[in-house]
């Protein structure tokens, strides 16, 4: 059972999250064990290259894995994460996806995918939650 009522009361648990959401990242869904967030790419987004800065999607998948763990069991912050990126995006929106693979007792582990609009994988992540 999901410590959120409902992705309103989620929404705004997490708009104190503000370089997430001051970076236009949006919760867009929580369930019991998962959630999933969203930012449309601007200019402000991007590297001195012209791909998007690798914070961003590190930012992106924070605040789904942020919304999955604490769903699960709040208060929990993130102990570790390991990222891979795997292109850059194409597109002018991501996605991340985070769902709890493993829920234990002191922690919980969470497979985060973003991906773009074009369906293009970016970046996998695994994070390790904390609970307090």
């Amino acid at each position: 059972m999901s410590t959120f009522k409902n992705l309103e009361e989620a929404k705004q648990f997490f708009m104190k999250d503000r370089f997430a959401t001051e970076n236009g990242i949006t919760l867009d869904e929580i369930g019991d064990d998962w959630a999933k967030a969203s930012v449309t790419l601007t200019d402000g987004h991007r590297n001195a290259q012209g791909g998007i800065m690798g914070g961003v999607i590190f930012t992106l998948a924070d605040l789904a894995f942020a919304a999955a763990c604490n769903s699960v069991h709040s208060p929990s912050v993130a102990q570790q994460m390991s990222v891979n990126f795997l292109s850059g995006s194409r597109g002018s929106k991501l996605y991340a996806h985070a769902v709890c693979i493993k829920d234990g007792r002191t922690s919980g582990v969470y497979n985060i995918r973003v991906t773009d609009d074009l369906e293009r994988d970016i970046a996998f992540i695994t994070g390790v939650a904390f609970k307090k």
